[in-house]
């Protein structure tokens, strides 16, 4: 078996934006190096000055150095039928399959990463590194962070590994049906095979145990494999970074989703971008002042004790609050769409019957009030939103009181059966805060439930 030991040093600018300036290459017989190719590559892009004072290379070194189209072929005929060898192989190996990709040549080779390997056959290191492993096996590096260097260092572990693998670790990376290769460096096996196949909630978790990304699922492990082979470049430094996942069931889709977005409201994770910001809600209410006049008001919603109904944004309940104040001719200062004035422009165009000049009783004016409170109130609903749990004697479910989402819950079936109105499953909620991700989240999910009455009324109706 031959191995082709890749190092290779690039512009830093992410995996999509990465351009290659130095590739080193050591062929490997698994015990002795039988051939070797390195050079410069001219990255046809600006180094950057951080990239310089890690690695060294400037951009006068590239100028003259070849493209990597003019050493296309010869990194392809080296590397031919040869095991692609790399510590963080995806790194090299995607960046060097995206450069090919550019060419209009589709670049594959059966991988294996040293990161992976070190850790199965040199296990309890504190460190997986190149330079913590080496300086543990006492390896020299030559020169750090340049491709010959770290490669000819990666070779020299390389062959430490092959001789200690008394378990044929090796070998079982390599089998067709091993996902070894395509795993994070970071990340063991044994955490992907313990994934459930069923609906719910997983998160990815760095070296420092923190979460960098959650994500839903109606089939948590395929759903996270499925990660491992996205090229794109957030899917693959998010990878990199995973050292473990763990995951929470749900019992059904709907949950999956409710629970997914409060959770990366709460944790932010560095990876989900959408979703992050909370979008607080905006509830209507009412109170009555010392002269016994009743006011609308709108504010945020955690400001108010009993909201009756809400909103998304303040520019929304303004605009409900002015048509309610049209339709039932209320005065706009007291609900607050004037301000600082003695009497309400309305009023003198005839709009506004006079409660704010003392021109209209308060107890009529406070009739009309009420009137559209009533209106306002009869929008509300209270819902129990029925579903799967996460056992055959589990039930699950989200539940929305006056409109307004309150979290989600399980109960035994058997206790289901003694609530008789939507009160009731209050008392086994998971409070989850409300806001515009979670009624889109609703939204969808009553409009999809009525296409299924409307399919299904249908056809009993044939």
């Amino acid at each position: 078996m031959t191995y082709s030991i890749v190092d290779i040093e690039t512009t830093g600018n992410g995996y999509k934006g990465s351009k290659i300036t130095e590739i080193s290459i050591f062929i490997f017989d698994g015990e002795k190096v039988i051939d070797e190719y390195t050079t410069l590559v001219n990255p046809e892009a600006r180094i950057p000055a951080f990239i310089t004072n890690l690695t060294g290379i400037t951009d006068a070194m590239v100028r003259t150095a070849p493209k990597f189209y003019e050493i296309a072929k010869k990194v392809e005929a080296l590397t031919k039928d040869t095991i692609f060898v790399a510590h963080n192989v995806n790194f090299d190996y995607n960046i060097i399959q995206a450069e090919f990709k550019s060419l209009g040549f589709d670049y594959k080779r059966k991988k294996l990463c040293t990161v992976r390997l070190s850790r199965k056959i040199i296990p309890g290191l504190n460190s997986y590194s190149l330079g913590a492993i080496c300086d543990v096996e006492q390896i020299e590096i030559a020169a750090r962070h340049r491709a010959r260097g770290d490669a000819e260092a990666t070779t020299i572990l390389f062959k430490k590994l092959l001789q200690r693998d008394d378990r044929f670790i090796v070998n079982s990376f390599l089998h067709g049906k091993s996902r070894e290769a395509t795993l994070p460096p970071l990340l063991e096996k044994e955490v992907i095979d313990q994934l459930p196949q069923r609906h719910g909630v997983y998160y990815f978790k760095n070296a420092a145990k923190e979460v960098i990304y959650v994500g839903k699922a109606n089939d948590i492990k395929q759903r996270v494999i499925s990660h491992f082979y996205d090229k794109k470049k957030k899917e693959l430094a998010m990878c990199l970074e995973t050292a473990d996942i763990s995951f929470t069931e749900t019992g059904s889709e709907l949950l999956a989703l409710l629970f997914e977005s409060s959770e990366i409201k709460i944790k932010s994770p560095k990876y989900n971008r959408a979703q992050r910001r909370a979008g607080e809600a905006v509830g209507l209410f009412s109170y009555e002042d010392q002269q016994g006049i009743i006011h609308l008001a709108y504010n945020r919603l955690k400001l108010i004790p009993n909201p009756m109904t809400k909103y998304y944004n303040m520019a929304t309940a303004k605009a409900h609050l002015e048509s309610l104040c049209k339709e039932f001719e209320l005065c706009p200062k007291y609900c607050h769409l004037q301000t600082n004035v003695s009497a309400c422009f309305h009023y003198q165009i005839k709009e506004c019957k006079g409660v704010c000049c003392e021109k209209e009783l308060v107890e009529s004016y406070n009739l009309r009030v009420k009137e559209a409170i009533k209106s306002v109130g009869l929008q509300a609903e209270n819902l129990v939103l029925k579903e799967k749990g996460r056992t055959k004697k589990e039930m699950g479910f989200a539940l929305i009181i006056d409109g307004i989402y309150q979290g989600f819950g399980y109960l035994d079936r058997d206790q289901e059966k003694q609530l008789t109105n939507p009160i009731d499953y209050l008392f086994f909620v998971q409070p989850q805060k409300d806001n515009r991700d979670v009624q889109r989240i609703i939204t969808a999910y009553l409009r999809k439930q009525e296409e299924v009455l409307t399919v299904d009324h249908g056809k009993i109706s044939l």
